[in-house]
């Protein structure tokens, strides 16, 4: 049997909103409930679980999109002005990168998680720091 990724959860202080704010800026499918989740389900099948909890440890998502979806949520990470960042260590506020002879950008979720969303996977274009 192949291994696939299937899910992962993530803390939320309101697991409604995060997982409608994920949807919204990824343009993806309104979120399903189910037990204690919020579920937002990405094009290749991975589930994210929004779970409110009472403590958040800020985790790191990446989403890998086409250039205009990315010229999409770029787009909506500035209308909603929301800060972003070229490196995950947030030293570059208000740039983009261009890792892989593609485009990558970070901004945080309503819960301080770190989301990516990149058009080229890394090491695929030969950049390696």
């Amino acid at each position: 049997m192949a291994v696939h990724f299937n899910h992962t959860i993530l803390s939320a202080r309101d697991s409604k909103a995060s997982a409608k704010f994920l949807t919204e800026m990824l343009n993806l499918p309104a979120p399903k409930h189910w037990g204690p989740f919020e579920m937002v389900i990405t094009e290749n099948g991975a589930y994210l679980d929004y779970m409110d909890t009472g403590e958040i440890a800020p985790q790191h998502y990446a989403f890998l999109v086409s250039e205009p979806e990315f010229d999409e949520i770029f787009g909506r990470v500035r209308e909603r002005k929301l800060a972003y960042w070229a490196d995950p260590a947030r030293k570059q506020p208000g740039e983009i990168n261009h890792h892989d002879g593609g485009r990558g950008v970070y901004f945080e979720d309503l819960n301080g998680h770190l989301l990516e969303v990149i058009t080229r996977p890394y090491g695929s274009g030969g950049w390696n720091p």
